[in-house]
């Protein structure tokens, strides 16, 4: 009911967001052209008046208010950032095609040597967006390290912001209607709003959140476990309060509070109910993952969570169906490990997909947790030795088909993914030509860009 309502609340915000500035501007200016304004020019308006409102909805979706996580989990989150972000630069184009369509000598406007400054910031509003967007779809490309397309990328849309609020402004014609220059006004505060909890309050509220590190576990030779616990303050842990968390859900983790510190998204592989102690399970594969996996015990670490809607605890089914690669098994040690202490008695099935036999994580606690709850756990290999038995290549139809139930009963289960894109990708296209309901389909993936 909780995430029901939220979700009808993020809706109502956002589509009041995207069409408040264009169903106020013909109100304002009445139905049809005006002052000599031909209808391309009011075209061209409500083109730009739609791109500033979208503007707005991407600053806020990437800005980890979680309760909009919750509501629409990270890869809904992030895929609808991206489309927004797509869209923005759609009606820009538009915007800029109209106006000159509208009147050819606009073309003029471009020369910004001698073009007036609301030209000016409309030109490199228009090529910082456009950087924008090429950077982040050629990045993987580029090869470019996370961090450094991050801070790019932060700074690309923050120039498309201050230039196109500097373009309407320099406009000085929507602006002039006291009703539209409230409506900027409240989109520029709620902006400046999320953007400063994004930026200011969260790194601020850092030391309320520092913990420190109990125990670094390896698993494997390029997996380790980091285990962490509040900090305590004069030997005390009071005021001090454990990461109070959904089982499957994530954390951003950095290893010093100031705003312009590295940190990455790591899934909490910890019960929710185990109490002082939060585990997260992390492969070791580029600067940042190595930095932590030289801490020591004591070490500080500060933790921004948790975040997300991949878990159980959001809806209710007769049992878990859990797909993992790698270690994107992670969320699902939390599920089992959650429901292991919750005593569940519904029938769950676990699908561990690896490259390797050496790449299989938590076999002997998986073991155990079979005769705690009603699990069956498959292994399966994509790259077996001789002496393997049990599954090896994709999950396939035929895997699932003897995995699950019958169709009625199938549909009563919900579905788990988490992994590379490619395999969630690949797995979706199996449950869809078993048809399975999206609703009870759910995917984390490891694809933050």
């Amino acid at each position: 009911m909780r995430r029901q309502l939220e979700r009808t609340l993020w809706a109502t915000a956002f589509l009041a967001v995207l069409l408040a500035p264009v169903l106020l501007a013909p109100v304002l200016h009445g139905p049809g052209p005006r002052d000599g304004s031909s209808l391309l020019s009011q075209l061209s308006v409500g083109m730009g008046l739609l791109a500033t409102s979208m503007l707005v909805c991407v600053v806020v979706l990437p800005s980890r208010l979680r309760s909009l996580t919750r509501t629409l989990g990270i890869d809904g989150v992030l895929g609808i950032h991206r489309f927004v972000g797509l869209a923005v630069t759609l009606l820009v184009g538009l915007h800029i095609i109209l106006v000159v369509a509208a009147k050819p000598a606009n073309v003029a406007l471009f020369d910004i040597v001698h073009a007036p400054n609301r030209a000016r910031t409309a030109v490199g509003a228009t090529v910082a967006l456009g950087a924008l967007v090429a950077l982040t779809v050629l990045r993987r490309r580029l090869q470019q390290r996370y961090e450094v397309w991050r801070w790019v990328h932060v700074a690309l849309t923050g120039s498309v912001l201050v230039l196109s609020a500097l373009h309407i402004w320099w406009l000085n014609h929507l602006v002039r209607d006291t009703a539209m220059r409230a409506l900027f006004t409240v989109l520029a505060v709620a902006a400046l709003g999320v953007l400063g909890y994004r930026w200011l309050w969260l790194p601020l509220r850092g030391p309320r959140r520092e913990y420190v590190v109990r125990e670094l576990r390896p698993e494997t030779s390029t997996v380790s476990t980091l285990v962490l616990e509040p900090r305590r303050r004069d030997g005390h842990r009071r005021g001090y309060r454990t990461l109070e968390f959904a089982p499957g859900q994530f954390a951003w983790i950095r290893l010093n509070p100031s705003i312009g510190a590295q940190e990455h998204p790591f899934t909490i592989a910890s019960s929710a109910h185990v109490g002082l102690w939060t585990e997260f399970t992390i492969r070791h594969s580029g600067d940042f993952t190595s930095e932590l996996r030289q801490l020591r015990p004591g070490s500080p670490v500060w933790v921004d969570g948790p975040h997300g809607a991949f878990t159980l605890d959001l809806r209710r089914c007769t049992g878990l169906v859990m797909i993992a690669g790698g270690v994107g098994i992670t969320p699902m040690m939390s599920m089992l490990r959650t429901l292991a202490h919750r005593r569940d008695r519904r029938p769950h099935r676990l699908v561990v997909v690896a490259r390797t036999l050496d790449d299989l994580l938590f076999r002997t606690e998986l073991s155990q947790l079979q005769q705690k709850l009603d699990l069956t756990v498959i292994e399966l290999l994509r790259q077996p030795p001789p002496s393997w038995t049990g599954a090896s290549g994709a999950v396939d139809e035929d895997l699932l088909t003897a995995l699950l139930p019958g169709t009625f009963r199938r549909n009563q289960l919900d579905y788990y993914l988490c992994g590379p894109p490619a395999m969630v990708t690949d797995v979706l296209t199996v449950l869809d030509g078993l048809d399975v309901p999206q609703p009870r389909i759910h995917t984390e993936q490891f694809d933050l860009v």
